[in-house]
């Protein structure tokens, strides 16, 4: 997140003229460094754009030492129109390719973290932070574990607190595959544009909270090397103009029967853009380590019934009545957690999108263990990642092709920055 902060008595200047901010914001490196990728920087004179606020989502941010409140932007030129290099404009824009097919997409976001010793120096290694409760330091894996909720309670519920004020609605709270890694469920939504707004404004929510719990909250993918990583799960479904399921089938769940059509075309869709959407789903080299065969990460376009291990998987409904089928869905497991939800979602969208219009088949699903071994033609490295995107023949059509040339220049350099650094253990440090 990157803004500016104002005193209450000039919130007339805020919400009436805007605020002015560079358009290179939008395109600093990780490091926060201007790269001028394209000659968008210093080559261009570094020119400033109009940040108008979002309607609703003026919140309070209850973890700042002062009383203070904080508002998202979206940016703008002088000419009104809105700004091209903006991801939030991203995936507004393949947002109107489902409205002019009749369609909605209804989305939420399974977001994990951990929780790390917020007492941790730069030279020392992270590690996972004492129980409030317990006082101990938990060494090993308790997926589901209550009792480390229990233990962390006073923050999760002050997390659950905090979202609320903000209108960003949370479900159920789980201890994840390591140490200190938890999830915190955000709730389907039909807007989806809003619902990407709330998963940023969570994850800072989840930050600030923790640091007044003296702990420390990272969204890292892959923050110890022998512990899970963070992933990014994406829930969706579409509905017509009547608001009924299209993705909802007449057969029992499990059977190619309880998948409509179009269901089965989005699959095939997600499939076929995998590999060219990798360096929006994990866009640096630690999002890179999360993946590796064997660990509830998916390393192949494929797709399952209630099965962990595949890119898309279609879970069972929710509803007891058997047969029944208004929650039909598809789940996106490939990203990381510290992808852009906007990109990720758009990219997700934009493979569904994709495989509607061309009524791509989604081929067999799998059964048990789809990820003993990774698929050659998926790249698990920024270079590749970014040389499919930059040459896909999908996202372009919907990202823009200078979009992603900027995006992929920015990715690189942070590369090469990395590499050139010679500290490739500092992956491994906050």
């Amino acid at each position: 997140m990157r803004g500016k902060r104002y005193p209450i008595g000039a919130a007339d200047q805020v919400f009436t003229g805007g605020v002015m901010l560079p358009g290179s914001s939008l395109m600093l490196s990780a490091t926060g460094d201007s790269l001028d990728p394209k000659g968008l920087g210093f080559s261009d004179g570094d020119p400033d754009q109009i940040g108008i606020p979002v309607a609703g989502t003026l919140v309070p941010a209850p973890w700042a030492r002062e009383p203070t409140a904080q508002t998202l932007l979206t940016l703008q030129g002088s000419d009104a129109k809105p700004c091209y290099f903006e991801p939030r404009n991203i995936l507004a824009g393949v947002l109107t390719r489902f409205g002019e097919l009749g369609l909605r997409p209804v989305v939420a976001f399974e977001i994990e973290f951990y929780l790390v010793d917020g007492a941790h120096h730069g030279g020392r290694r992270i590690r996972p932070p004492r129980g409030p409760l317990s006082r101990q330091r938990a060494a090993a894996t308790q997926v589901y574990s209550l009792d480390r909720v229990e233990d962390f309670s006073a923050c999760l519920h002050a997390i659950c607190d905090a979202c609320a004020g903000q209108g960003i609605a949370t479900g159920a709270v789980t201890a994840e595959y390591a140490p200190g890694q938890f999830e915190i469920n955000l709730r389907h939504s039909e807007r989806p544009l809003e619902a990407a707004d709330q998963c940023v404004m969570f994850r800072r929510v989840v930050q600030g909270v923790a640091r007044q719990h003296g702990l420390q909250a990272t969204f890292m993918a892959k923050p110890y090397p022998a512990h899970a990583g963070s992933g990014l799960h994406l829930h969706i479904s579409l509905v017509d103009a009547a608001g009924d399921n299209v993705f909802a089938g007449d057969g029992p769940y499990g059977t190619p029967e309880c998948a409509s059509l179009l269901l089965l075309h989005a699959i095939g869709g997600l499939k076929r853009a995998m590999a060219e959407s990798m360096a929006i789903f994990a866009p640096n080299i630690n999002s890179q380590r999360r993946f590796a065969p064997n660990h509830y990460v998916p390393v192949r376009p494929n797709w399952g019934f209630d099965n962990r291990s595949v890119a898309v998987r279609v879970p069972k409904d929710k509803q007891s009545k058997p047969g029944a089928t208004s929650d039909r869905r598809i789940e996106h497991r490939v990203c990381s957690a510290d992808a852009n939800p906007y990109l990720a979602l758009a990219a997700v969208l934009a493979g569904i999108h994709f495989g509607l219009e061309n009524r791509l088949e989604a081929g067999r699903p799998v059964r048990g263990n789809a990820g003993a071994q990774a698929h050659r033609q998926i790249p698990f490295d920024v270079p590749g990642a970014v040389e499919k995107c930059r040459h896909g023949r999908i996202l372009p059509a919907y990202f823009g092709q200078r979009y992603l040339d900027v995006y992929g220049e920015i990715k690189l350099a942070e590369y090469r920055a990395f590499v050139e650094s010679g500290q490739a253990e500092a992956a491994w440090y906050l």
